[in-house]
C-alpha cells in the first residue's frame, strides 16, 4: 500500500501557558481530481442538445418570417452561444477548485465561436443555395453534429482550461 505524503502542520496549543506550537505531520490533501472525458463527454451532450434546441428553434423561426438564412443561422448560433458558453464552463468544464469564468476563457470562447460559425454559416448557406430551405432546415443538425465534436475537443483543452 502506498503511503499518502505528509506536510508539517503547526497546532497551536489552547491550554499550555505560554501558548506553546507543536508540529505534527498529517496527510497531505488529495489532488484536484479533473472531470473524468466521459463525465464531460455527457455533460456537453446535454448542454449541446439544450444549445441545440435553442440555436435551431431560432433559426428556424426566424427564416420561416423571411429573414435570410445565413442571418437566421447567425442569430440562432449567437443565442445558442450564449446559452452554452454560461452552461459548459459552470457545469461541463468546471474545476473542483472554482466554476468562475474568466475574461480569457470568454476571449478564447468567442474565437472558437467566430470559427465554428464561418464553418456552419458556410455550409448552411451552400446547402441553401443547392438544395433549398427544407433541406436546409434538416442539414443543420448534421453541420452542427460535426461541429460539436471540434468544439468539445477545442473547449476542454483550451477554452476553458484555468
Amino acid at each position: 500500500m502506498v503511503q499518502p505524503p505528509l506536510r508539517l502542520v503547526w497546532l497551536e496549543c489552547a491550554h499550555a501557558r505560554p501558548r506553546s506550537v507543536r508540529r505534527f505531520l498529517l496527510p497531505a490533501p488529495p489532488p484536484v481530481a479533473r472531470m473524468s472525458l466521459t463525465r464531460q463527454g455527457r455533460n456537453f451532450l446535454i448542454v449541446g442538445g439544450i444549445q441545440y434546441v435553442v440555436d435551431w428553434g431560432v433559426m428556424v423561426a426566424l427564416s420561416h418570417l423571411g429573414m435570410p438564412v445565413e442571418a437566421a443561422n447567425l442569430a440562432g448560433r449567437v443565442s445558442g452561444a450564449l446559452l452554452g458558453f454560461w452552461l459548459n464552463g459552470r457545469f461541463t468544464f468546471a474545476s473542483a477548485e472554482s466554476s468562475s469564468l474568466g475574461r480569457r476563457q470568454f476571449a478564447r470562447f468567442i474565437a472558437m465561436w467566430l470559427g465554428t460559425t464561418v464553418l456552419s454559416t458556410g455550409a448552411i448557406s451552400a446547402v441553401n443555395a443547392y438544395a433549398g430551405l427544407q433541406w436546409t432546415w434538416l442539414a443543420k443538425p448534421a453541420i452542427e453534429l460535426v461541429l460539436a465534436a471540434l468544439s468539445f475537443t477545442v473547449s476542454r483543452y483550451w477554452v476553458y482550461r484555468r
